[in-house]
This record gives C-alpha cells, structure tokens and sequence, in this order.
C-alpha cells in the first residue's frame, strides 16, 4: 500500500525516524518518504546514508509540529503519516513541563487539523507504555495526545483515520539503558540498576517499525493497537550485557514506576484479541476496524505479569543481532 505514495514521518532523523526510512526503502516503491524534523544537523548527518541523489523519493523538511502553518505546507499531497515527534525524556519534561506540552499535546492538535485539512489518507501516532496511568508528566502528555487522535475520528465530513501504535522500550533508541550499562561494563563496573525488581516491555527497532507500517493496513481509526511483545527483568540485561559483573542498586528515579502496563484492567471491557495485536477499541463512536475476540473482564497487560519472556541467553543474541558489543 505504501508503493507510489506519499509518506511523511514527524521526528523522522530519530532512531525510529532512521529505521523506518530504510524499511520504506528497502521493502517498497514510495513515491515521496518526507523526513519532517526541526534539527537541520540530523538531516544533514541523515541526508549523507539517504541522500536525495540515490533515492530520488527523499525529501528533508524542516519544521516543528507546535508551528501549524508549516505542518499544512508539508502535508500537501502526503497520504500517510507517521507521528513519531515527542520530547520524550521524562527528568527533562518534569524541568521544562510547558515545553513538553507544547510539543506532545499542542503539536498533536496541529497534526490532526493539518491532516483533516489536508486530505492524509492514514496518520499512526506512536504512543507509549508510560501513557497508560502516568505517574509522570511525559506519559501524561501522551495520553492526552493519544485522547486527540482517536477523538480526531470523528470529525464530521473528515475522511482522514487517525490511529495509535503503544509499544514499550525500544532496544537500543535514544536514552535506552543498553549503551549506559556497556559503558559501565567498559569502565570495570559496577553496573547502576534503580530497582532490582523491575521489568519492562521490549522489542527491538525494527520490529516496532514493521508494528506501525502493518497498523496502517489493518486500521479502521480511533483504535490502539498494542502489540504482543516479550517482558524481561532489568536483572537480565544487566547479566546478558556484563555476566557476572557487580551491580549497585540506586533506587527509581522520580516519575519511573516498577513495571509498566500497555492496557489497564478498565480498558479489557472494550479490548479485542486480534492475533499479533490487542486493540483497544473507541468507545465513542463505531469501531470500523479488524474484528477479533473480547479478553476477559479485568485483563490486564503488565510487563510483570505478561506470559511471554526473554531469558539472558535470548536477551544476549538479540543484543548481538542489533550489533551491541555483547562479547
């Protein structure tokens, strides 16, 4: 669905940003891939592994997603987009709170009227764990910005679907764990962990890109899909990154919370099975997408309680296979 149309990904020179990039290129026949970000340094460094020149389908914009007059001149003729720009660090949105609002919330409400206005076909937003009961001011912001884009669906007269993509920690983005705890490891130790009970959903890169470009298939709009991905124990990656190497326990920082939940036991009256996917249906308004089996009453998906782990020796092959310098 994606050869010969027009794809424009928010936040594009990110981690997620890059992937997705290369995926559109290397799998399908776009007609336009617009990298829409406001730091002219990353399009640049971008612009050197995907130029223009070699794929004539790239375009680098600059613009920020709180500026509505340039997400309307950059969304013309767009028939997909993909919402991957947030400030996303939680001690940073806890100092700077109207910054981060500014962007995830008030740049959501742009995204969504310059797409109705526009005629995009298809927006994803990528939304995220800590959105589901925030106890910080990032998950916060994303839950609203995830309350905008599924009320978006019912703009009267507007054909544009607005859908959400929630997934848990990214191996290997920015600010991940991953390269804190190597280089601890190089140092000689010990490795710093906050909690030694502490889980977390994972997948890797590429797998999160694969999630949202299938969202776009399968979405009817105003729903969540939330895919059905492995837990592990921070315990685990310490031991798959360092074996045997001393740990220190530091205490969570403010605004973390122990393990996180992708679908609160509230949300289970109005969740399908679907497969690869849970999907949180709308509750507003008729749910037009792909049909599947109600969960239990009180289902809650949890990183502490999810039936599915990695184990150090998978977590240690997947860190290989990401090219981390697992020895």
């Amino acid at each position: 669905m994606f050869n010969d149309k027009s794809i424009l990904i928010t936040g594009g020179t990110g981690s997620f940003g890059k992937k997705c990039v290369e995926i559109l290129l290397q799998k399908h026949k776009p007609k336009r891939v617009i990298v829409f970000s406001r730091d002219e340094l990353k399009q640049f460094e971008m612009a050197q592994r995907f130029s223009p020149e070699k794929y004539s389908c790239m375009r680098y914009f600059i613009g920020d997603v709180r500026d509505k007059e340039r997400l309307y001149r950059a969304f013309r003729s767009v028939d997909y987009v993909i919402h991957a720009a947030a400030l996303k660090q939680v001690p940073a949105a806890e100092y700077n709170p109207t910054e981060c609002i500014k962007t995830n919330i008030t740049g959501a409400e742009n995204i969504v009227n310059a797409a109705a206005d526009c005629g995009v076909k298809k927006v994803v937003a990528l939304s995220t764990d800590k959105a589901v009961a925030p106890v910080n001011l990032y998950g916060a912001t994303k839950l609203c910005s995830d309350k905008l884009f599924i009320a978006a669906n019912a703009f009267t007269a507007c054909e544009t679907v607005y859908s959400i993509v929630r997934y848990g920690n990214v191996m290997g983005s920015r600010g991940s764990v991953i390269p804190f705890f190597i280089k601890q490891r190089e140092a000689g130790g010990p490795l710093t962990i906050t909690d030694t009970r502490m889980t977390r959903f994972w997948i890797t890169l590429e797998e999160s890109v694969h999630m949202v470009l299938r969202s776009f298939e399968i979405a009817g709009g105003g729903e969540v899909f939330v895919p059905k991905i492995p837990s592990m124990k921070i315990t685990d990656l310490a031991e798959a990154i360092a074996p045997g190497m001393p740990t220190v326990e530091v205490g969570i920082r403010p605004g973390e919370k122990l393990h996180e939940t992708m679908i609160t036991a509230e949300d289970s009256r109005h969740t399908i099975d679907i497969g690869d996917y849970h999907v949180i249906k709308p509750e507003t308004f008729r749910y037009r997408g792909p049909d599947g089996k109600l969960v239990a009453e009180g289902f809650e998906y949890s990183s502490s309680t999810n039936e599915a782990w990695l184990s150090v020796p998978e977590l240690r092959e997947t860190l290989k296979n990401q090219g981390f310098n697992i020895r």
